[in-house]
């Protein structure tokens, strides 16, 4: 298991409301064993948010987030946005990464991966992040929270609003 490496920082705000219409769709979270203790806990079954990656059609802007963290000496850099209705809740979690470590044949080098979840709107009440124990409400757009590969975090809207964030990946 890998060290979390945390660090937060603010991205001031470059981009507008395209991300709010895009095509979102909802994919299952890729470790059954997980989903099954979280049911087995009493979660609802409506986790996960809904993902728009690069396999659809994202904003212009979304090259800029790719630039920035080429600067920061990532590499194959991945993009996705994420949409969560009212009374989505992810629990806390690992992101195994599967399908981003099949495409760059990075098995084995999992530990070299890196998270930026990047809010891209104000917080609104309902909203919740939690990255490796520590809490996130009130943010303002553009507060980023970064973490290496297997740092334990969880998400949810219990509002009224949308919460959307963009998730960039990459390795070094």
């Amino acid at each position: 298991m890998a060290t979390p490496v945390i660090s937060e920082y603010h991205i001031e705000r470059f981009w507008d409301d395209q991300f709010k219409h895009i095509e979102y769709v909802h994919e299952a979270f890729n470790d059954p064993a997980t989903v099954q203790k979280w049911l087995q806990q009493g979660y609802p079954d409506q986790f996960c948010g809904e993902l728009a990656d690069m396999r659809h059609q994202l904003p212009g802007w979304t090259t800029r987030f790719i630039d920035m963290y080429t600067d920061r000496g990532w590499k194959d850099i991945g993009i996705a946005f994420y949409r969560m209705r009212t009374g989505t809740v992810m629990p806390v979690h690992r992101d195994l990464y599967k399908r981003y470590v099949e495409v760059f044949n990075l098995q084995g080098k999992e530990h070299t991966i890196y998270r930026a979840l990047t809010l891209l709107e104000d917080w609104s009440p309902g909203h919740y992040l939690e990255v490796n124990g520590c809490a996130y409400v009130h943010w303002r757009a553009g507060h980023t929270v970064e973490w290496n590969y297997d740092t334990p975090h969880m998400a949810a809207n219990i509002g009224l609003a949308d919460r959307y964030s963009l998730q960039i990946t990459g390795h070094l």
